[in-house]
């Protein structure tokens, strides 16, 4: 019998983990303990030195008590769980990136942690382009104006009206799964694509009809930009004060990748200007933003709270790749996607 513990909250409850478990691992008896954290009600933040965490450290370490593998969304792993866990052998999570565990913890206790790419690239390609329509199109100001009994006759005018994909330039920055799929969406509505992807070759943008160019050129030539790039060092405000003026005048911006992607200062007067024609945006530098953001109160600028993900597909989906992982973990198997490969093989502690 193997212990698991399905640490789930209200968008991947921990019965999809259970249940994908026991779809994925015929024959395998298995042993759930269950905890569900407050996430999305309640904001994830930093806990115990990882970021994007729901619950505490003493939840998770009385929930995993004697357990082998550990299923999880946004529950805490860090370095003090690990530590109080020493039966733990592997930990899936259903996130694209496990930013809420503590890899170096992990894997000095020889435990591998996986992660589920591309569990949201559907649901996050197709809400960013919802955004690029609702920001080009007036669709939010149009339908809280009209409730309030305005008719925004003054939209049909040629200076006010809106935007088109059809023949319009939009410029991606990142090309990995969500991208990808933007692009296919884009270029169906007659958009010419550019993408600025260091780690996308000539032939792969070739072939699915896309031009590849550096960001300065794709900022240049895009009425319309959208982000679909990982955060790291070299990216973090990848767009600022000084690239983001090289936009054309009156462009759309649309951000539901990672807020660190951009620097959010200088858009207010971007947008009181002119230069930049309307902003759309699901991501931000602080989450929840502070009721005096200089953004609430500047033109033209549609803002969602982090829903790009939120599809019921998306929740079955990231349970599916973490049992699926699980599965091979207890089946001896290869696995797919770890996050810390030194810690193989086997997922013995050292």
């Amino acid at each position: 019998m193997t212990k698991v513990l399905v640490a789930g909250d209200d968008f991947v409850a921990p019965e999809l983990f259970a249940d994908a478990l026991i779809g994925a691992a015929p024959g395998h008896t298995l042993d759930f303990r269950t905890l569900r954290t407050g996430w999305p009600v309640e904001p994830f933040g930093p806990v115990g030195g990882v970021k994007e965490a729901s619950g505490t450290e003493e939840q998770v370490i009385e929930a995993l008590g004697d357990a082998e593998i550990a299923l999880t969304q946004m529950a805490p792993f860090t370095a003090e769980v690990i530590k109080q866990a020493p039966n733990l052998r592997m930990i899936g999570c259903c996130r694209g990136g496990p930013v809420n565990i503590d890899l170096a913890a992990a894997t000095a206790a020889g435990i591998p942690v996986t992660y589920a790419p591309g569990r949201n690239a559907a649901a996050a390609a197709e809400f960013a382009v919802g955004l690029m329509l609702a920001a080009m199109r007036r669709i939010p100001a149009s339908d809280a104006d009209l409730k309030k009994n305005i008719w925004r006759g003054d939209f049909y005018a040629y200076e006010n009206a809106g935007l088109e994909l059809d023949g319009a330039t939009v410029g991606l920055v990142g090309y990995g799964a969500i991208g990808s799929i933007v692009a296919r969406v884009l270029k169906a509505f007659g958009a010419h694509v550019l993408v600025a992807d260091p780690y996308t070759d000539k032939d792969k943008a070739l072939s699915d009809g896309v031009e590849l160019v550096v960001l300065e050129e794709l900022l240049r030539r895009s009425s319309v930009v959208s982000l679909h790039a990982r955060v790291t060092p070299e990216t973090r405000h990848m767009l600022n004060a000084d690239n983001l003026r090289l936009l054309p005048q009156g462009a759309v911006l649309v951000n539901s990748a990672r807020g660190d992607l951009l620097d959010y200062a200088p858009l207010p007067g971007l947008l009181e200007s002119g230069h930049l024609g309307a902003l759309a945006l699901d991501v931000y530098d602080i989450e929840p933003p502070p009721a005096d953001w200089p953004l609430h109160s500047a033109p033209n600028v549609i803002t969602t709270p982090h829903l790009a993900g939120a599809t019921r597909q998306t929740a079955d989906r990231a349970a599916a790749i973490a049992a699926g992982e699980a599965a091979r973990f207890l089946r001896g198997e290869e696995l797919r996607f770890v996050a810390n490969p030194e810690a193989l093989p086997g997922g013995q502690r050292s």
